[in-house]
């Protein structure tokens, strides 16, 4: 039996947190072929049918990806090239990015179009400072469309991802810091995205959904619709136990009271 291209794992924390570690494991490359969608989007499907507290995607190999294995580009027409961005979108940018739990991204080495675009679908970027990014998909006559440019335009702003997408350039992880994409850089990126991961898995997972909510509105409606939603979201958060502990705790220890959440 062939090994995976791409693998999830899953395991608790001392404090019982459900921590989900998808990894690209498909040698040095990790070229996003056909076989590489259809297993991260069965991955990322299993983790919406049970969503964990935090999700860690990272990569083996010396890049994290090389970009996307042009043969899945090979004499579509234009409804099933239609079709195959729509159905990535609905399989894997979509379901990450509206997961119920914070998710990170660790990129140890160069990261290249579909990568990227996961990425951009996550809600925290580390990287090492040796990491290079690129969306390259001009070199064979496409623009990226895994929500790579509208999501580098609300990072970075709408010039800085025109000059990304059309230049085709490699940019350094420090370029991107500085720009707002990458979050951090560390030297051993690897340890902060896990130490990372596990902070937030130990939190209070239903409100950093509820963030996660308020954020989307705002990124599909601007503050007036982000505002309108806020009361209801946030104010549903006072059913969950891991407010009332907390709160309790805060009132009768102080606050310098080291909460635990079971995110319920």
């Amino acid at each position: 039996m062939s090994t995976p291209p791409a693998t999830l794992t899953r395991g608790h924390t001392d404090e019982g947190a459900d921590i989900a570690v998808l990894t690209f494991a498909d040698g040095n490359l990790n070229l996003f072929g056909t076989t590489m969608l259809d297993t991260v989007a069965d991955a990322v499907s299993t983790l919406v049918a049970h969503p964990p507290r935090t999700l860690l995607i990272r990569a083996e190999g010396k890049t994290v990806s090389a970009g996307v294995d042009v043969q899945v580009f090979d004499a579509l027409s234009v409804e099933d090239g239609e079709a195959m961005w729509a159905r990535l979108f609905d399989d894997i940018i979509h379901p990450v990015e509206n997961l119920p739990c914070p998710t990170v991204f660790a990129a140890h080495a160069l990261t290249l179009t579909a990568a990227f675009e996961i990425a951009l679908a996550c809600d925290i970027i580390l990287a090492a400072p040796e990491a290079k990014f690129g969306l390259v998909e001009r070199v064979v006559g496409l623009t990226p469309s895994m929500g790579g440019p509208q999501r580098l335009a609300e990072r970075a702003g709408s010039g800085r991802a025109r000059e990304l997408v059309m230049t085709g350039d490699l940019y350094s992880a420090q370029t991107l810091a500085d720009w707002g994409v990458v979050n951090s850089l560390h030297d051993d990126v690897a340890e902060a995205a896990h130490s990372l991961a596990v902070r937030l898995g130990n939190g209070p997972t239903r409100a950093h959904a509820a963030t996660k909510q308020i954020i989307a509105a705002w990124r599909s409606g601007g503050v007036a619709h982000a505002d309108s939603i806020t009361p209801a979201t946030s104010g549903s958060l006072f059913a969950t136990s891991d407010l009332e502990r907390a709160v309790q705790r805060f009132l009768t220890e102080g606050p310098r009271a080291c909460s635990s959440f079971d995110g319920n």
